[in-house]
């Protein structure tokens, strides 16, 4: 009797130590799911078109227990190095290769988990109406980073403005045929628009074309084709990159919603790209 006594009380122990143990391990579980997620979600954006878009994701976060909030930068280096600094938990900015020359650049592990639209890059002018009425040693603006300086001079070459080397980055030493001895400004993106008068003319990213109120579809004297790779798209850092708080992100911005609100409010003027 007392031997089954002992047995009892052994299997009564063990029960209660699974029971403890599984217990701790779910608490634990839960803990780390709610420390992984966040309610409310500051993401870095450029004001036109990113900070507008994201305007109209933040109700559909909102049903599904998210506040976005939304910081605005007006330059292309400083919302990577708030993302990497983690003052930021996402940014809404860049195009895939322009972020790959980053990581490359400043040994960062930031990754995108969407793509949402396609800026077309154009070639504005206040003194022509056509690049064929270039003249020799004509002036012309162009972006100084190394992406969209390559992507600017290829859309030139495409025109037949010059001839460059094949490669995914070129700069204008990289020009190989300049028959009109054409001068190129590298300038940093934002102050294109703003130079436009001085340059015979200027080749300016989307974004910032709008923000100096220009049409790209009406304005823009030459276009990027809309099978350009360069998606803009929601860039996060690697470890946080399955998180739920950027699965709801990607979500609501790759919603149907957001697709038609692109569609109707630019008209052509930028791509969805989901």
């Amino acid at each position: 009797m007392k031997n089954i006594k002992k047995i009892l009380a052994a299997v009564f122990s063990s029960v209660l130590i699974v029971a403890l143990v599984g217990c701790g391990t779910q608490s634990s579980s839960t803990g780390n799911t709610a420390k992984d997620d966040k309610k409310v979600i500051t993401i870095g954006a450029t004001p036109k078109p990113h900070a507008e878009i994201l305007e109209k994701v933040k109700p559909i976060l909102k049903k599904e227990g998210y506040d976005l909030k939304i910081q605005q930068f007006t330059d292309f280096v400083t919302p990577n190095k708030a993302l990497a600094s983690k003052d930021i938990d996402a940014n809404f900015f860049q195009h895939i290769p322009y972020l790959d020359e980053y990581n490359k650049k400043n040994s960062t592990d930031l990754v995108y988990v969407a793509k949402v639209h396609l800026e077309p890059m154009g070639v504005y002018s206040k003194k022509i109406k056509n690049l064929k009425e270039l003249k020799n040693g004509a002036e012309i603006a162009v972006p100084n980073d190394p992406t969209n300086e390559a992507r600017a001079l290829k859309l030139l070459a495409r025109e037949g403005v010059i001839k460059v080397k094949s490669g995914e980055l070129i700069s204008k030493l990289d020009i190989t045929e300049n028959k009109k001895n054409l001068k190129f400004q590298e300038l940093d993106a934002p102050q294109l628009p703003r130079v436009l008068g001085d340059v015979d003319a200027a080749v300016i990213n989307t974004n910032f074309a709008l923000e100096a109120k220009l049409n790209p579809l009406k304005d823009a004297i030459a276009i990027e084709s809309k099978e350009s790779p360069y998606s803009n798209v929601i860039v996060v850092r690697k470890e946080d990159k399955d998180k739920p708080y950027v699965k709801a992100l990607v979500k609501a911005v790759n919603s149907p919603e957001i697709k038609k609100y692109i569609q109707d409010n630019y008209k052509g003027s930028i791509i969805p790209a989901f």
